[in-house]
């Protein structure tokens, strides 16, 4: 009975030890929200410097005004 007990004790201890650490890995820590900031930065700026180079693709283009 003592062996049974501590096999179903030991499954229950690393059961609740993976629940503990997959549930930390929902929420996203610092880093992981200062690279998204920084991916969103990227991001615009990259739009930006489109939207930059198709006005003056436009404005340097004979007959476009």
């Amino acid at each position: 009975m003592t062996r049974k007990f501590i096999e179903t004790f030991g499954i229950a201890m690393v059961t609740g030890v993976l629940l503990v650490a997959l549930s930390a890995c929902e929420q996203p820590g610092p880093a992981e929200k200062a690279g998204e900031k920084l991916d969103n930065a990227v991001e615009k700026t990259g739009e930006q410097l489109e939207d930059a180079g198709d006005s003056i693709r436009d404005a340097t283009t004979p007959g476009s005004n």
